[in-house]
């Protein structure tokens, strides 16, 4: 750095020196309770099972041949996958109702929100019940005569899966919805309008209309809750145990139970690897344009 570069930033600094004071606290905070913890969790990844030998992939070596990180990742993709795709087709349906003008649509919305203020330990508890054997749908399904025994929805691949996923849907399409409804009174009505007295139907202008301009809010709802399913913990953990196994969890155990911090920080350097791909490969293809508008 050039010594005019160098007093051209003492000048910065002091000119904006009360903005500084009032965000360093939040860039302390930053610093040391999430950016610092994540350098510090990949370091120690790169070392041996019980420590030392840095650099080496001894910890990813020994996770990558375990049985429980296999179905940890899978049940990681396979919730977030399946997850954020029904959160966004729910969410979408809600917000166009929600859009519209009806009789009740403030106590409609506030009725909507209410899994928002659930805590998620507390959602997951219900949910438990509702999905054990004897629970509320085994009852239902029984009664309409859809089952004649009760149903064991912690049993198999696919179904304690889909009951997390039902769970974490319930608990977070809210927040999707609150997004898109953002998006949709934003767009100007008379859109529409100029739409319907060209003969536009109701799906050619959501088609050409509502979804183009409604990719910003579209991204923004994607990437939030993107990076909040991948680090699911505390629905599987309660629902299904050990069971369902996530990498949060499996991280989890290996530091707790295990007593392995360096398996666990690989495991947790393996997530944080799946969300910036999973980020980045959707925003490159939907353009990044779409976050900057």
């Amino acid at each position: 750095m050039s010594f005019v570069s160098f007093s051209f930033f003492l000048k910065r600094i002091s000119k904006n020196k009360f903005e500084i004071i009032l965000i360093l606290p939040l860039a302390l905070f930053v610093f040391g309770f999430t950016i610092g913890p994540i350098i510090q969790a990949i370091m120690m990844s790169f070392e041996g099972i019980f420590g030392g030998n840095f650099p080496t992939l001894a910890s990813y070596s020994y996770i990558v041949h375990h049985h429980y990180f296999k179905a940890a990742l899978f049940n990681t993709i396979f919730i977030t996958g399946v997850g954020l795709s029904l959160e966004l087709i729910f969410g979408m349906i809600l917000a166009l109702i929600l859009s519209e003008k009806f009789f009740g649509r403030g106590i409609f919305r506030a009725v909507m929100l209410l899994p928002l203020g659930i805590p998620t330990i507390v959602s997951a508890s219900n949910m438990a019940f509702i999905f054990s054997t004897q629970g509320f749908l085994n009852e239902l399904l029984y009664r309409i005569g859809l089952i004649e025994v009760p149903i064991d929805w912690r049993v198999g691949t696919i179904k304690p899966l889909m009951t997390i996923v039902v769970a974490d849907m319930w608990k977070v399409t809210p927040l999707v919805m609150l997004i898109l409804l953002a998006g949709l009174e934003s767009i100007d009505k008379q859109l529409y309008e100029a739409a319907k007295v060209d003969g536009a139907g109701r799906w050619h202008r959501f088609r050409h209309i509502t979804l183009p301009l409604l990719k910003p809010y579209i991204t923004m709802a994607l990437v939030i809750r993107g990076i909040d399913a991948f680090r699911i913990f505390e629905l599987p953990l309660v629902m299904a145990g050990r069971h369902v196994p996530v990498m949060s969890s499996y991280a989890y155990f290996e530091y707790v139970e295990r007593n392995n911090p360096y398996t666990s920080a690989a495991g947790a350097t393996i997530l944080l690897i799946m969300i910036i791909i999973a980020i980045s490969v959707y925003l490159k293809a939907v353009g990044t344009e779409e976050v900057t508008r």
